[in-house]
């Protein structure tokens, strides 16, 4: 991943961000726009009831990593990339007052965001940190389950965003994560395209490679379960009408990626 591509990574969820605060649900013509950000589609309309639109607004999941994720009252929670915070609120309702959620997100804009939507939900179990998946700024062994949607494609070193979640889990606790994987192979000039990136798609791993990287850190009990299969035309939809992709690259794309829930013990 070239620092460019990183600079608009932040930027596009910064923009992001700012558009939700300001009310705007479409914030331009990319990922966010698309189907595969649409919350109540992912989640369902009771499942978000109580929820701040804001946090709807700037939802980019593929998929519900909670429906797997087997929370109890009193775990103690990390939501990786938490962005306008929807996971981690959904995730503080399950767990309860005994419990406790962190948000974790690099992006100032979103951090912002996430903990006027915590104010407004009137949530005192969650809590909001600045830094980076691959040096998660808590403890050896302090979270009962890690959470993530759509995030961990964003990191160009995938193996040691899975240490450090294997470092920070609990022994007996486990991850479940939404993402998206590759399902057959794309040429690597195509996987650069910076639109690519942005919507967790250019980044993410083969399903044999992901198995076998959460293996070699340690996890057991691993299951990745695929949700959905994205044709060329959802990809399209994804990234709007501007995204500088020529005809015969979305023929390559078509069927090559699709949103799974990964789940692993520790």
């Amino acid at each position: 991943m070239s620092e460019d591509i990183k600079k608009q990574i932040r930027h596009f969820y910064g923009e992001i961000a700012k558009n939700a605060k300001a009310g705007n649900s479409c914030c331009c013509s990319g990922s966010c726009c698309g189907p595969i950000a649409n919350a109540p589609l992912i989640y369902g309309e009771e499942f978000l009831e109580g929820l701040p639109e804001e946090a709807l607004m700037a939802s980019q999941g593929c998929a519900n990593p909670l429906v797997f994720a087997d929370l109890e009252e009193g775990d103690v929670v990390l939501d990786l990339g938490s962005g306008g915070g929807i996971d981690a609120f959904l995730a503080a309702k399950i767990v309860g007052d005994s419990g406790k959620v962190y948000g974790l997100d690099m992006t100032d804009d979103m951090l912002a965001l996430a903990e006027e939507n915590r104010k407004k939900a009137g949530l005192t179990n969650v809590e909001f940190i600045k830094g980076y998946i691959e040096d998660i700024p808590l403890p050896d062994e302090s979270v009962d389950v890690v959470i993530s949607n759509c995030v961990v494609n964003l990191s160009e070193d995938k193996e040691k965003v899975f240490r450090e979640i294997y470092r920070v889990i609990k022994k007996g606790g486990h991850l479940s994560i939404a993402d998206i994987v590759t399902l057959k192979e794309v040429p690597d000039r195509v996987r650069q395209i910076t639109d690519l990136w942005v919507s967790c798609i250019a980044g993410s791993m083969p399903v044999d490679e992901l198995n076998k990287t959460l293996a070699h850190v340690g996890f057991k009990d691993i299951t990745i379960s695929l949700e959905h299969v994205y044709t060329k035309d959802v990809i399209k939809s994804m990234l709007g009408d501007e995204a500088k992709i020529d005809s015969a690259d979305f023929d390559l794309l078509d069927g090559a990626f699709g949103s799974a829930v990964i789940k692993a013990a520790k």
